[in-house]
């Protein structure tokens, strides 16, 4: 097939992205070109196999995980990623692996997650231990972002086969489909982790499939990775078509078994990787192709990466042929610099790793002089005039350069990060911001001596108002938001409220609330409170009832104080202070005492 790459360490691979987008900046003749081009949208890792899920304003992209340096489909775990605006993504870390599944001993390979009853269903193949062959299993979680568990501690299904695919039906029935190198179905039952009847082998016709020459024991095109969905009234089978090397090919139906009719190539036999695999969504008013290739240094079809594209069907329902580019699919909208964003949300890293961090998500790592972040579409407006960062340091630190346009483009701020006496030991630090106005790519530029700098898990910046100073350490960190409820640390004590005599002419704020995801006895709220007023606010607290009975277990990006079935959420250390217009959020576990989550009318007041 192709013949193996050397061996590739992390380092090696973070470096070599690094020299990627050198080359990139000194080939082209239009520098503009190499700053939107933002496929593969990982870099910091090989990613395979996507999985694409809209849930709640989002987009969640699950991946599978190509180890460095692979010469087989060597793969531990599985990835999450998630966006609002299709090119800024954040890493979610890895919320299922191998040992998730007690009876697994191998290969972590192509799966899906589909939503439903409140939970999360994540379909996968794995290598049963007890038969050694392929099975698929379920794991489930209460979050999009994990953490997962193993639903039923077996095989959901165990044929030798691979690459699970679901499709929930407008009635209500969902259908797993699998297979390679044939194609299987089963009809799940509503609990989705069991079926009714046995696998339904579907007669691959050349009609059906398209005609596959000089391979007399595969005469149709269908190989493997099925991608199975309905929209307006049409069934859409999207496959990896005809190894090695593939393309993308696809099939209709007017019901979700067939009988089904080939349409024809999606996405040509392109990119480094003799594999491919889709993904298909249509989000906010757009419709998505997700791919992989192996376009990253040290990329094959061993190391590969995701990417995504933006298409339009055509108005008979056929797909377009799509092609891949390094452009990517454009933004939607812009990103607000003046909430809190995690610092793992990217578009483009160079030299950059991840880790899961301490105040809960993760944490971008392994810093070194001349590494960045790109933020894509970053929306300034009239300005800012400060900035904070979340930040960690073993060594003496480093610098926080923050330039827009480019790596070297105008520098509009400049954040020391001082050491703070160890890795997960974080200190918010703040600087003067100047010049930041209007749309622009913002580049996160790390400088300092040499080895790693320091860690970094948020920032923020201010448009109005005094900037807060860098405070000095404290034995007890800050909480920081996470996506993911269960993997937030225990916020720490909180302390006693004293009330302000006082509240300063023209300061007003008012507040929403949002049930982000909700499960059997309880909910996860977001409250985002903006400055209403004329003045700059200085504090803010946000005042609720809940029905007898209930409470509020967690809070991040705020502290917590309860009596009886009033609840009060005021501003943390480092969110308090904003500019007329603005906005920032607090998030909240609360338990239910029904399955619906209750009306919440939040009122918010001045601190």
């Amino acid at each position: 097939m192709h013949p193996a790459p050397p061996p590739l360490t992390k380092n090696r691979l973070r470096r070599s992205v690094a020299l990627l987008v050198s080359l990139l900046l000194i080939s082209t003749l239009a520098p503009a070109t190499a700053a939107h081009a933002d496929n593969p949208i990982v870099q910091h890792i090989y990613t395979a196999d996507p999985a694409p899920l809209v849930h709640d304003g989002r987009v969640y992209l699950y991946t599978g995980h190509d180890e460095d340096g692979s010469t087989y489909f060597t793969m531990k775990d599985w990835r999450v990623w998630s966006s609002a605006d299709m090119v800024n993504w954040t890493d979610h870390g890895s919320p299922l692996s191998l040992s998730t599944f007690s009876w697994a001993s191998a290969n972590a390979w192509a799966g899906q997650v589909v939503a439903r009853n409140g939970k999360f269903y994540w379909y996968v193949p794995v290598t049963a231990r007890a038969t050694n062959s392929m099975a698929i299993g379920v794991a489930v979680s209460d979050s999009p972002t994990g953490p997962f568990r193993d639903a039923i501690g077996r095989p959901l299904v165990g044929n030798g086969e691979i690459d699970p695919t679901v499709f929930i039906d407008d009635d209500g029935q969902a259908y797993l489909y699998w297979g390679n190198p044939n194609l299987w179905y089963v009809r799940l039952n509503a609990d989705m982790i069991s079926y009714s009847g046995s696998a339904t082998k579907i007669p691959l016709t050349t009609a059906g499939f398209g005609t596959r020459t000089g391979n007399t024991s595969r005469p149709t095109l269908y190989e493997e990775g099925p991608w199975v969905y309905k929209r307006n009234g049409i069934y859409y089978n999207v496959f990896a078509a005809e190894c090695c090397s593939e393309f993308i090919g696809y099939s209709t139906a007017t019901g979700p078994t067939g009988p089904w009719t080939y349409r024809g190539t999606v996405m040509p036999r392109q990119g480094a990787s003799f594999t491919n695999h889709p993904g298909v969504i249509d989000f906010n008013g757009g419709s998505y192709f997700f791919y992989h290739n192996g376009a990253l240094p040290g990329g094959s079809g061993y190391t590969r990466s995701v990417a995504v594209e933006k298409f339009t069907y055509n108005t008979n329902g056929t797909i377009p042929t799509i092609n891949m580019t390094t452009t990517g699919a454009p933004q939607i909208g812009t990103l607000n610099p003046y909430v809190r964003q995690e610092a793992e949300t990217i578009a483009w890293g160079s030299g950059i790793e991840t880790e899961p961090a301490s105040e809960g998500g993760m944490n971008v790592g392994w810093i070194e002089n001349g590494d960045y972040i790109k933020v894509k579409g970053v929306g300034f407006g009239t300005g800012a005039t400060s900035f904070s960062a979340r930040a960690a340091s073993a060594t003496s630190g480093g610098t926080i350069e923050l330039r827009l346009g480019s790596p070297t483009g105008t520098r509009v701020g400049s954040c020391a990060v001082p050491g703070t006496g160890g890795w997960q030991t974080w200190q918010t630090v703040s600087c003067p911001v100047s010049g930041a106005t209007g749309t622009q790519d913002l580049y996160l530029r790390f400088t300092g001596g040499s080895g790693n700098l320091f860690n970094l898990n948020w920032w923020q910046f201010q448009a109005g108002g005094t900037m807060t100073p860098t405070p000095t350490p404290t034995a007890t960190p800050t909480p920081t938001p996470t996506p993911t409820p269960t993997a937030t640390p225990t916020p720490t004590p909180t302390p006693t409220l004293t009330p302000t005599p006082t509240v300063p002419a023209g300061q007003s704020c008012a507040v929403t609330n949002t049930v982000v995801n909700t499960w059997q006895g309880g909910f996860e709220g977001r409250l985002t409170v903006t400055n209403s007023g004329a003045s700059p606010l200085n504090g803010w607290r946000v005042t609720f009832t809940l029905p007898s009975g209930q409470t509020v277990s967690q809070v991040w990006n705020g502290t917590l104080t309860q009596t009886g079935n009033l609840v009060t959420v005021a501003n943390a250390a480092y969110n308090g202070q904003l500019a007329p217009a603005t906005s920032t959020t607090a998030g909240y576990l609360s338990t239910s005492a029904t399955t619906s989550p209750p009306t919440i009318t939040p009122t918010c007041s001045p601190a």
